[in-house]
């Protein structure tokens, strides 16, 4: 016999960080009626599990700035129920520029911090030193301090959200799967899954490499793109300790953290590899990352520079998956002005972990207040929906955005 779900106000596809942090913000916003759906056993087990779970906040932008901040004030927040927490580590990050422009950037980074009012500094090499005792600092052109910036684990950001959701009445259905989403009129009215019919308001589209699918389900078709990315964990090393700030250094595309007493080092390929969500269905995934070690032992080459400890050393784990970018490099978030009652919360261009709280807050305000801002508007996935593109420039600029991500 088909099981019967209670309606639901929102249903929510996808039990990663993004769609967890979106029923976490719904509900803090006072929406109590939300129905979270996730096909795996548990949240988190797919691409959230193999995020490097650094959060930085200096950013280009006033807007995305304030969004991180918002990220940092949940996990914060999160960080105080000893019962289920998201293992946040306030312990900083440095930002380290090996050119002259890189340094200037720095300068404009830091304007756009005091702006929102973000601490942030500029430091000289012994303080940098004494921040990061391994590192080597000579020839460094700029170093920027953030003090709030930090790194958590993946999967218990995740599971946090999901706690506090639980607590708030969020209702979570796991090893259940998305069939179908049932419209009326060019709106949503509910979905059909493994476990049998719900109806609802809104469905919220966050399922991750998978988002494309979703969308699919209702006849829009939006161009979010699976990217590789990598990066390894290293043995136990001397000197690593978990209160050592996490680093990026732009010009190598790299960045980094302490974990398990070794190091996690990643970044961001300058020839990246993309896949075409049109080749998977919604009931797959994109196929298994396989590491590459051509580019991993790169990454080693790299910060040897800076911190000699990394050459040669034994790795212990490699995370990889399949992050979701968008040709313009923004997220998509917001109810279609084609089929009323469908909403995106994807795109997230690897901010999906970082920047979860950041994201459901964007959502709750283009859904609850009555004139969202022109930032929030222009996330709305109508701006792909409402013009003319194709899947060959569409992979081209989102592997761009993924390749230029420490882009001057």
């Amino acid at each position: 016999m088909t099981a019967t779900i209670p309606d639901a106000e929102f249903v929510i596809i996808g039990g990663g960080a993004v769609g967890c942090g979106v029923a976490y913000s719904l509900a803090r916003a006072g929406q109590k009626d939300i129905l979270l759906i996730e096909r795996a056993p548990d949240v988190a087990q797919i691409t959230t599990a193999q995020g490097a779970g650094l959060c930085g906040q200096p950013r280009s932008t006033l807007e995305r700035t304030r969004l991180a901040m918002h990220s940092v004030a949940t996990f914060r927040e999160l960080q105080r129920d000893p019962k289920v927490q998201p293992e946040w580590h306030e312990v900083g990050s440095i930002r380290i520029a090996l050119s002259d422009r890189r340094a200037e950037e720095f300068k404009e980074l830091k304007a756009v911090a005091d702006q929102a009012g973000l601490e942030t500094e500029l430091i000289d090499h012994a303080e940098a030193q004494r921040l990061w005792p391994g590192m080597q600092f000579k020839g460094v052109k700029a170093v920027l301090w953030c003090p709030s910036d930090g790194y958590m684990r993946p999967y218990a950001v995740a599971s946090s959200y999901a706690y506090q959701c639980r607590k708030m009445g969020v209702r979570f259905w796991v090893d259940t799967s998305v069939e179908k989403i049932l419209c009326k009129e060019s709106a949503v009215c509910g979905a059909k899954t493994s476990r049998g019919d719900v109806s609802c308001r809104y469905v919220i589209n966050a399922a991750g490499a998978n988002a494309y699918h979703v969308a699919k389900l209702v006849g829009l078709e939006l161009p979010i793109v699976p990217v590789r990315h990598e990066y390894f964990v290293t043995v136990p090393m001397t000197g690593l300790t978990p209160d050592l700030p996490c680093f990026r250094v732009p010009e190598l595309t790299l960045y980094g953290r302490p974990c398990e007493g070794g190091l996690l080092l990643g970044g961001w390929e300058t020839r990246s590899i993309q896949t075409d969500p049109r080749d998977y269905s919604l009931e797959a995934q994109p196929n298994p990352v396989q590491p590459d070690w051509e580019v991993l032992n790169c990454f080693e080459e790299q910060f040897a520079r800076l911190f000699p400890q990394t050459k040669g050393s034994k790795k212990t784990r490699i995370g990889k998956g399949w992050p979701t970018f968008t040709p313009d490099g923004r997220f998509i978030i917001g109810e279609s002005s084609k089929v009323k009652g469908f909403v995106m919360a994807g795109g997230c261009n690897a901010h999906g972990i970082s920047g979860s709280a950041g994201i459901g807050r964007l959502l709750v305000e283009s859904l609850l207040e009555a004139e969202p801002s022109e930032y929030v508007k222009s996330l709305s996935p109508d701006r792909f929906t409402e013009r003319t593109w194709n899947w060959a420039d569409a992979r081209r600029e989102a592997a761009r955005v993924y390749e230029t991500y420490y882009g001057v």
